[in-house]
């Protein structure tokens, strides 16, 4: 996705380094839930953190919460909170927080620390607002504590807060329709229990009759994002659907902006991640008992690492299903992670890879590209040529049949007389295109079957410095 115009002038205030007196730059929790004194940088005023369930998300929000005292009647969050000592929890000692932080133009560090059983220099943070908002608010107004009474009780609205026009113009926004006028109303019987009210197209409703997700939105854009101030969202797309979770994190982008503050977030959402630039992502990694972050990820590496299926990061285009399982067994062979992040799609003519690498060549593809042609082909702009000179038969086919045709035998189960016949028959023939169906039949095996262990063995011994040649612009492509 390209990057938008809230982002993109988000961006440019960031990099001018004039703003943001007040940010948070990185927190390490230390014998807290798997991780070990990592350091989570934050490098931009919005960041997104990824990774599955119980990988430690939420827990990197909690740390950068207990980071601050809060400051001119704001909430102070303390480790307690996040990090209680149960039945079934054993109290840890020697676990810390660290931290480090912008402040006044300086760079400084703290930390909070549990020697034994109680923490300490809590009152030795620095003093900033802190709003840390959790899955609680995705409960549905009747099913929170105290809300039923409201609902089942006779009783008339004691007072309201009206939004400001503003503030319904970014509930519209982000929601996708228009709302009349939204205010947070108090019940006689309640005075300490907020309710969502909102109208739409002349109807007025509640936030017993609301959705999820408008609920979730208009107490998030009522709460605000004040000057300077850091807010702490885990799961920001729970009840939203794609639309509007774009919305909400360009609505994000612009609060920042305008007020200096900044974002940390936790998400499983593609859609989420579309809208940062790449240094917002970052992905937790897990392994050998120890846990870490990496940032710059792409959307696809995020949605690959947490599910079964690939979610391909580039596409490559091949002339046709030849040049593709070759540009596989190059990729799988020289470079496998390359491999895995890749969509290899055959386009068909030659004519159609030129009009391609063209696209390429001038930047108009969503996704990061690369256009193939076969060795035999015409050069093109934009167009990268297949290694051999030649057609991907012709060169797989001669280059075994120099090596008496290799381990080709054992990777199909035939025996290497019969082998060698069948292939060397089939190059007889006058259109490369029918050797390997020629050479299947006569081997009894499927054609894909054989040209992949064909491909497979021609690249094992495929120069490393001619695959780089393969590799590197594809590796270039990869964020």
């Amino acid at each position: 996705m390209p990057v938008t115009e809230e982002i993109r002038r988000l961006d440019k205030k960031w990099r001018g380094g004039t703003g943001w007196p007040r940010r948070l730059e990185w927190v390490a929790p230390d014998g807290l839930r798997g991780w070990q004194g990592f350091r989570i940088r934050f490098s931009f005023p919005i960041v997104a953190i990824v990774g599955e369930n119980g990988s430690g998300k939420s827990t990197i929000l909690q740390a950068a919460a207990c980071a601050y005292q809060g400051e001119n009647g704001s909430r102070t969050w303390y480790p307690t909170e996040f990090f209680p000592i149960t039945a079934w929890d054993h109290s840890r000692k020697n676990v810390s927080i660290a931290y480090g932080y912008m402040q006044g133009g300086e760079h400084k560090d703290g930390a909070v620390r549990k020697l034994t059983t109680r923490w300490l220099n809590q009152t030795e943070r620095p003093k900033r607002r802190v709003d840390y908002i959790d899955l609680n608010r995705i409960q549905p107004v009747g099913a929170r504590v105290g809300y039923a009474r409201i609902a089942k009780t006779k009783h008339v609205e004691k007072s309201s807060t009206m939004f400001q026009v503003a503030e319904v113009e970014r509930l519209s926004s982000v929601m996708g329709h228009t709302y009349d006028f939204a205010r947070m109303a108090l019940s006689n019987i309640d005075d300490g229990r907020e309710v969502p009210v909102i109208a739409r197209s002349g109807y007025e409703y509640s936030g017993f009759h609301q959705g999820s997700g408008e609920i979730t939105v208009a107490e998030l854009i009522r709460k605000g994002v004040p000057k300077h101030s850091l807010l702490l969202i885990d799961q920001i797309e729970s009840s939203l659907h794609p639309r509007s979770q774009r919305r909400l994190i360009r609505d994000l982008a612009e609060q920042c902006r305008i007020q200096e503050a900044q974002v940390i977030l936790t998400t499983h959402s593609p859609y989420v991640l579309e809208e940062l630039p790449v240094e917002a992502r970052m992905y937790i990694l897990e392994g050998h008992g120890h846990k870490s972050v990496v940032a710059g990820i792409s959307p696809q590496f995020a949605m690959t690492k947490m599910d079964d299926d690939i979610h391909p990061e580039c596409d490559l285009y091949v002339e046709g299903s030849a040049a593709q399982i070759m540009l596989e067994e190059i990729l799988a062979k020289h470079n496998p992670d390359a491999f895995v992040r890749c969509d290899i799609v055959p386009y068909g003519g030659t004519n159609v890879g030129h009009a391609l690498g063209q696209m390429v060549n001038e930047g108009k593809f969503k996704r990061p590209t690369r256009v193939f042609i076969d060795g035999d082909s015409a050069p093109g702009i934009g167009c990268i040529p297949l290694p051999g000179g030649d057609a991907p038969e012709q060169v797989v086919f001669k280059t075994l049949r120099s090596k008496a045709w290799g381990d080709l035998w054992t990777r199909i189960g035939r025996d290497s007389s019969l082998v060698e016949d069948a292939c060397s028959t089939a190059m007889t023939l006058g259109d490369h295109h029918d050797w390997v169906r020629i050479a299947a039949n006569k081997l009894q095996c499927g054609g894909e079957r054989l040209w992949r262990a064909m491909c497979a063995e021609w690249a094992m011994g495929f120069p490393t410095h001619e695959a780089q040649k393969i590799i590197t612009p594809v590796l270039d492509a990869l964020p």
